[in-house]
């Protein structure tokens, strides 16, 4: 018969719990999406910072920055007839050491990363905030989690390959990235 001191029994409980348990790192997870596709009028065009307002249906305007690369933004003229695509990318990174926050704009760090030889970026905005996982509804595609603020906020999920492997207690780091128009085209 075996006998195990009392001094080991901690040590032997440990090495089993850390053989059961599944390690908490894992790879972050990304989903890319497109969230806009609008047609309008050009009412105003800045040459400058790139910027296009189209005028929509019951005389709603929407500005979008359009990334330097799409050469149609340098002919288009007010009046012209367009079409506007918007994506948009989140990725959730389970981080067990980082402390829940509040949303924080990242922006300009983002852009500054992504920024071209010319100075250019197709960043247009960059969220990111940590929060707890509390509940998961893969049927439903959603998501209840806390923030750094003690808010508990429900959201559905567009991907569900983004809610694989999280279980509730998870501490997450989502961060939120819209892009510049992606594609233009004249109608």
């Amino acid at each position: 018969m075996w006998s195990i001191g009392r001094a080991w029994i901690p040590l032997v409980v440990l090495l089993a719990f850390g053989l059961v348990l599944p390690s908490t790192a894992q790879e972050p997870k990304s989903s890319v999406r497109e969230v806009a596709n609008v047609t309008g009028t050009v009412e105003r065009i800045d040459r400058f910072t790139r910027l296009l307002t189209l005028r929509m249906e019951q005389n709603v305007t929407q500005t979008v920055s359009v990334a330097p690369e799409i050469k149609l933004f340098d002919q288009l003229k007010t009046g012209d007839r367009v079409t506007v695509r918007v994506v948009e990318e989140v990725i959730v990174a389970v981080r067990p050491g980082l402390k829940p926050n509040i949303p924080v704009d990242t922006t300009a760090d983002a852009q500054a990363r992504a920024a071209t030889p010319q100075g250019d970026t197709q960043v247009q905005q960059q969220l990111k905030a940590v929060v707890t996982v509390e509940q998961i509804d893969p049927r439903m595609q959603t998501v209840v989690y806390q923030t750094g603020d003690n808010r508990r906020i429900i959201r559905q999920v567009a991907d569900p390959r983004l809610l694989d492997g999280l279980k509730p207690g998870d501490v997450i780091e989502i961060t939120y990235t819209r892009q510049r128009a992606i594609e233009l085209q004249r109608r």
